[in-house]
Formats: C-alpha cells, structure tokens, sequence
C-alpha cells in the first residue's frame, strides 16, 4: 500500500481541490509546476502527469497547448480530474506497474513530471520500480522532472528517501541529473528540504 492511500485512505480528492482552490482565490500562484515544465519543453510537447492527482497541473499545461496523460492510483483524485476536464485523458495506474501500451497510448513523452511529493509517498520499496517504468516511457533525449520533500517540514509523513537514493533510481533506469532547483521557480538548490530534479533519458 502506498503511503499516499495509508495517509489519506483514497478519499482526499475533494479536499485537497479546494485547499488550491483557497489558494487561488487569495492570489497566490498555483502554476508554478506547469510553468517549469512549459520552459523545458516546446508546446505540443507529450507530457505525461505522473501522479496527476485532481489535474492541476496537467489542465494548465492543456490550456497552453501541450499534449496530456494523467495517470494516478487514486480515484477520487481522478473523479476531480475528470470534473474539471472531461476531454483530457485521465488513467487509474499503479506507477509501479505502469506501461503505456496496456492503457492503449504511446510511450514516446517528451517529458514526464511527478510534482506533489509523489515519489515520497510510494508504495515503500517501489521508488526504482516507478522511475524505471517512467524513464521507459520517455523517448530518448526526454526529460523526468520530479519534486518533492525531503524532511519533516516538506512532507507529510516521515521522510523515506533521499536526493542520492533517488539519483541512484534514476542512474539505474540510464537516467542523468540535468539539474538541480530549490522550488518549482527554479531558485538554485542549496541542499534544504525541497528539491526540484531534472533528469534526461
């Protein structure tokens, strides 16, 4: 079981809308994560939303003329997605097991970026197992672009993995770092407790 479905139990999807929905209405900026991959990648670039949630990220970057696949285990996060954007492709998957053909779609993305600390909430023990059936889904020269927490003040749960665990998962599936942020507007890492990674297949 992943820690996301531990910590949530598969019924957050409405909640965790309407706390960026709070979000919006204060003026804060909600696009940061659509806006970073819009500077990596062209429009009608492939994207593909790994860990889709309610599709916030994936419906901006719609909006602005990229070609979308959400992908998310969780289906209450998906029945937002779908709500909100019935014409994009929304797919329940496990990444663990996740293979493009099996859900009828090519495997040649452009990109592929897991935002919302999706790699810290896994399944325990999965985290190589996910990075190598996304790298698998780039085409060569493709871009993994994944953020997430690193301590107790960036997660919420207790932190499982760190930036060179991660970096040896990536190594493993013939990824390479590109680079390396503090956030999602791209300030430069300093080693704190949140990193935005960039790898190229």
């Amino acid at each position: 079981m992943s820690r996301w479905t531990q910590l949530t139990g598969g019924k957050h999807g409405k909640d965790y809308a309407a706390r960026f929905e709070a979000l919006a209405r204060t003026g804060e900026d909600v696009h940061g994560e659509a806006r970073f991959c819009a500077a990596l990648a062209p429009a009608g670039a492939r994207v593909l939303d790994a860990g889709c949630g309610t599709g916030r990220v994936m419906i901006r970057l719609a909006e602005v003329g990229y070609d979308c696949v959400g992908v998310d285990l969780d289906a209450s996060m998906l029945a937002v997605a779908r709500e909100q954007a019935p014409h994009l492709p929304w797919f329940q998957a496990d990444l663990a097991e996740f293979e493009p053909a099996r859900l009828g779609i090519p495997g040649d993305f452009d990109l592929v970026v897991a935002a919302g600390n999706i790699f810290p909430l896994l399944a325990p023990g999965t985290e190589a197992a996910v990075v190598a059936r996304l790298s698998a889904a780039l085409r060569p020269g493709g871009l993994l672009v994944a953020g997430f927490g690193l301590d107790e003040a960036h997660l919420p749960v207790p932190p499982g993995l760190t930036l060179r665990e991660y970096d040896d998962c990536c190594a493993a599936a013939g990824l390479a770092l590109v680079d390396r942020f503090a956030t999602w507007d791209a300030d430069p890492y300093d080693g704190g407790g949140y990193a935005v990674s960039v790898h190229r297949r």
